[in-house]
């Protein structure tokens, strides 16, 4: 009889399923997890923010590089600087080039004037805030090429000087406060608007 006895004690006593350590290291593998998973978000957080600055500088430069050839538009070289300005331009920019810049033009020929220029700040527009609209009233965005035309426009705010040297005159400066509109199209930056600041 004890041997049943003792028997029967075997199949009363509980069997742990997991241990202590098996629930320890359940835990563990659950924190490597989601650090991992953390870690992957964040990379690919700091990735895009990396790519998204990279995007900006190169469209601030080529803001820059255009109003360059703009502001340093002199006799000499106004035919071979309109031909680079409007093979930048796209959209109705580019439709309405003769017209937007007939005036430089004529100006620098008439004055005959030698211009030397040069950019003082670039700076993107993210926000902007219309002060002339009535209150209760949303400003209206500038216009943006059509997606299938343009990949994504940015607005981009240039802050440059240029002084005009005329014959027998005195130097003329001239202050640029531009705001261009640059489009990605086909992966080329393109300036799609131009406004002039005041």
């Amino acid at each position: 009889m004890p041997q049943a006895d003792e028997d029967q004690d075997q199949h009363e006593t509980p069997t742990r399923v997991f241990s202590a350590y098996g629930i320890a290291s359940a835990a563990l593998g659950l924190v490597c997890v989601v650090a991992v998973v953390l870690g992957t978000l964040i990379w690919s957080g700091h990735r895009n923010a990396t790519d998204e600055r990279a995007y900006q500088t190169r469209v601030m430069s080529a803001a820059a590089d255009w109003t360059g050839v703009l502001i340093n538009m002199n006799v000499d070289n106004v035919d071979a600087s309109l031909q680079k300005l409007h093979d930048g331009t796209v959209g109705q920019l580019n439709s309405d080039f003769e017209a937007a810049i007939t005036p430089y033009r004529e100006v620098v020929r008439t004055l005959k004037a030698r211009t030397t220029g040069q950019i003082d700040s670039v700076s993107f527009e993210l926000v902007h805030h219309d002060l002339d609209v009535p209150a209760g009233q949303r400003s209206q965005p500038p216009a943006a090429l059509p997606p299938e035309l343009a990949r994504r426009t940015d607005t981009v705010l240039v802050i440059a000087t240029s002084v005009s040297e005329n014959a027998g005159d005195k130097p003329a400066t001239v202050r640029w406060n531009l705001r261009l509109g640059v489009s990605d199209v086909d992966g080329k930056l393109m300036i799609s608007r131009l406004e002039s600041l005041r």
